[in-house]
């Protein structure tokens, strides 16, 4: 049985619809990008199944469908977090402490840059520049801005998001 397949032998939700994205995209020049966008936002990452496939609809090597995906940082291989936080590593923010406030996050929520907590709630990276510079050292958090940050601040705005996400995480 196909790993894409059901007990029953049917093609799972998703890979029918990676399947329509590929579709639509095909025969179109310079569909990779737009198919490698569309399938990051339907499984939240782009995990070596979904390279495969996307592999062989396009007859793209699989090493090129890599190589794309690791050149831009829009993509990603591992899964991301309910909520994923992105500390702004730019000029401003790193000569006002950034690299404190990402140390406290690793150490609080027990990973490491490009990782997901185990229960699936977080995951964090870090950015260049998200255009805050005044309010610096600055994160995100799915897109909210927290600025003027010390490493003090950092369990509170945690916390707010854990319960949140105990309510949110099936």
């Amino acid at each position: 049985m196909d790993k894409g397949t059901c007990c029953c032998g049917c093609i799972d939700e998703k890979e029918q619809m990676l399947e329509s994205i590929m579709q639509k995209h095909k025969n179109r020049k310079g569909a990779l990008i737009p198919i490698l966008h569309e399938a990051q936002e339907l499984y939240g990452y782009l995990p070596l199944k979904v390279q495969r496939k996307i592999s062989e609809s396009l007859d793209i090597p699989l090493s090129e469908i890599y190589g794309v995906i690791t050149f831009y940082a829009q993509f990603s291989l591992k899964p991301k977090g309910v909520y994923n936080i992105q500390v702004c590593m730019g000029t401003a923010c790193y000569v006002r402490g950034a690299s404190l406030v990402l140390e406290k996050l690793q150490e609080r929520l027990g990973i490491h840059i490009g990782e997901c907590t185990e229960d699936g709630l977080f995951s964090l990276e870090v950015c260049r520049c998200v255009g805050a510079c005044g309010l610096a050292p600055v994160m995100m958090i799915n897109g909210e801005v927290y600025g003027t940050l010390n490493p003090e601040k950092i369990e509170k705005i945690i916390e707010k998001y854990e319960k949140q996400g105990k309510v949110q995480v099936k």
